[in-house]
């Protein structure tokens, strides 16, 4: 069978906030259902580079594969691997720096469209780069969003984004200059930073608002700080196992006795109804995302569905 390679360029062709909402929710779905299977995160390092690989399988998504990527000082290389589910022979290659946006920002439009209230508008937004994107446009499928404030330390980059993002997203968005003004009074909060210490104070949330904490996946890194979870009445996270590992948000609640993992849900079985989830308008929700290599494997299919529909893409000799 011969292996299809996409690029970056191509991939950016065909992914689209719905495609991925679409796939990643369907993901979810099967997790929640146990129809599927996902390995967290692995890292291993020489003295320049880290390798991070991300296994999963979804037999009724027709995706078996991985993602892998390369993080060093000259930056960031990803791919996703795809195998077929009955042969074990390789189906295709994709540049998936792209796709990891979208997926990120889908895993938080699920989780917002299972937490969020129905008529959450308001939305702050914690950061300016790529994720930072794909959090605000995926919130704004699932909820009626009317405003959005960004901060991000940088004034003009801050400015740039949140031009650029409403003339995509289709709504008001609003730079402020402080990270005060990106919480307090708003319905919905996303974070996707780099930051290693609290950037979202939890004295700031509105009763009944949902935070999405997308920024860290290292166990010494947190956006967030112990008060948000105090407040939460419900935590969500896309793996338990994987966050044990990795959630950085949550390492000085537990520690403190704020929070328990015994009271933490995954968002798989949250989705399919096996939690209660939001119990009443005024509960403040948080999802943790880490990021799940089934989030990047069943977005990959459906774009590998639509590549080949679609004439995109080449055939290369592998295995042949």
């Amino acid at each position: 069978m011969p292996v299809l390679y996409l690029t970056e360029d191509e991939v950016g062709r065909l992914v689209t906030t719905d495609l991925a909402l679409e796939a990643v929710g369907a993901a979810f779905k099967k997790l929640g259902l146990d129809e599927a299977e996902n390995v967290p995160r692995r890292r291993c390092q020489t003295d320049a580079v880290m390798l991070h690989v991300l296994p999963a399988a979804a037999k009724t998504l027709g995706a078996i594969g991985f993602k892998a990527y390369t993080t060093s000082k000259a930056g960031a290389r990803f791919h996703v691997t795809l195998f077929d589910g009955t042969t074990g022979e390789m189906t295709a290659i994709l540049e998936a720096d792209i796709l990891g946006q979208y997926r990120t920002g889908a895993a938080s439009g699920v989780a917002t469209r299972k937490l969020a209230r129905p008529d959450a508008a308001t939305l702050g937004c914690y950061g300016t780069g790529k994720q930072a994107r794909t959090q605000v446009l995926a919130v704004c499928k699932v909820r009626p969003v009317k405003l959005v404030k960004v901060y991000g330390r940088d004034p003009d980059r801050r400015a740039e984004f949140a031009a650029g993002l409403a003339a995509e997203a289709g709504v008001e968005v609003v730079p402020v200059a402080t990270p005060e003004e990106a919480a307090r009074g708003l319905d919905i909060v996303c974070t996707a930073t780099t930051a290693r210490e609290p950037v979202l104070l939890g004295g700031w949330l509105a009763d009944g608002c949902h935070v999405n904490l997308a920024g860290s996946n290292f166990p010494s890194k947190a956006e967030a700080d112990v008060e948000v979870f105090r407040r939460a009445k419900l935590v969500a996270v896309d793996s338990k196992e994987q966050g044990k590992l990795e959630a950085g948000d949550l390492v000085a609640p537990v520690k403190g006795g704020v929070l328990s993992w015994s009271d933490v849900v995954e968002l798989g079985p949250l989705v399919v109804g096996k939690y209660p989830g939001r119990e009443s308008a005024a509960d403040v929700t948080v999802f943790k995302s880490l990021g799940i290599g089934l989030e990047d494997i069943a977005l990959a299919a459906r774009l590998v569905e639509l590549a080949r529909q679609q004439g995109v893409g080449r055939n290369l000799p592998v295995g042949q």
